[in-house]
């Protein structure tokens, strides 16, 4: 089949859809492209518009409910009627107000009048007790105390150490439940000890004196109704306490930096502070 000019042919396949091829024919009448083959150029099939699934709507997320506040923290220390010390007294304000606490129980140490004050996590004062200290005058305590025997512990070491300590419950080498103050230097509060009649502790707590109360090699003695009265159940209340020891030689402000100056009020400024294990 000739025609001179282009020629189209229309090819059905068996079964398929109608697919158009075109045939092209040169100048003539010759039938053929330069002589050569027929060129033939397929028509591209027709296709679907492809269907794009809508898309999945986005999950509600779920609500994060609020946190609690938590109270205002008390501007002052309640001591009731307990007498105290000024910086006793200042100590505990600042303490309590600032949240250097931690909302902690906490315990104030008054080396210098030989008492003890423990304080809930609110500021509440649950007592006040005396106390032994260590018989030398000092605030700082010697490195690696704490691992020597109390015989090697000379006379001139055995201070009560001053500063803020996270205390810890915990075991003595006797067995014993003590609040550890400062554990590296093996210092802790614990039950009075009266192993050694000849030291007369009972009587020294009981004296109203204060000269008499610096017995022990460092660590605090407390009477023992007291310890397991009150210091020992507002320990276990909830966190441990927070022990301030005030000292009795350097400054107050050089020993607690944060401190405010004592003309400033204490303004809540939220603060974000093995071995021997000898028990004199």
């Amino acid at each position: 089949m000739k025609k001179s000019g282009q020629a189209l042919a229309l090819l059905a396949g068996a079964g398929l859809a109608a697919a158009a091829t075109v045939m092209l024919w040169g100048d003539g009448g010759s039938g053929r492209l330069d002589g050569g083959t027929p060129a033939i150029v397929a028509a591209p099939e027709a296709q679907a518009p492809l269907e794009v699934p809508p898309a999945p709507a986005a999950a509600a997320l779920p609500e994060v409910p609020a946190l609690p506040e938590l109270p205002e923290l008390p501007r002052q220390a309640d001591f009731g009627t307990q007498a105290a010390a000024a910086e006793v007294r200042r100590v505990a304000d600042w303490a309590l107000s600032s949240g250097d606490t931690e909302r902690r129980p906490f315990v104030i140490v008054d080396k210098r009048r030989a008492r003890l004050y423990v304080f809930e996590s609110g500021g509440q004062l649950r007592g006040a007790s005396p106390v032994l200290l260590g018989s030398a005058r000092g605030d700082d305590t010697v490195p690696g105390i704490g691992d020597r025997p109390l015989e090697q512990v000379r006379p001139h070491e055995r201070t009560t150490p001053a500063g803020r300590f996270q205390g810890e419950i915990g075991r003595n080498l006797r067995g014993e439940d003590v609040l550890w103050v400062d554990y590296d230097a093996a210092v802790s509060m614990h039950r009075v000890l009266t192993t050694d009649p000849a030291e007369r502790r009972l009587q020294r707590l009981a004296s109203p004196g204060v000269r008499d109360n610096r017995i022990s090699y460092g660590c605090i003695n407390v009477p023992t109704a007291f310890f397991e009265q009150v210091l020992m159940p507002v320990s276990r209340a909830g966190a441990a306490p927070v022990v301030y020891v005030l000292p009795e030689v350097r400054p107050l402000r050089e020993v607690f930096l944060k401190l405010p100056p004592a003309s400033a009020p204490a303004l809540a400024q939220v603060a974000h502070g093995g071995g021997a294990r000898h028990q004199p």
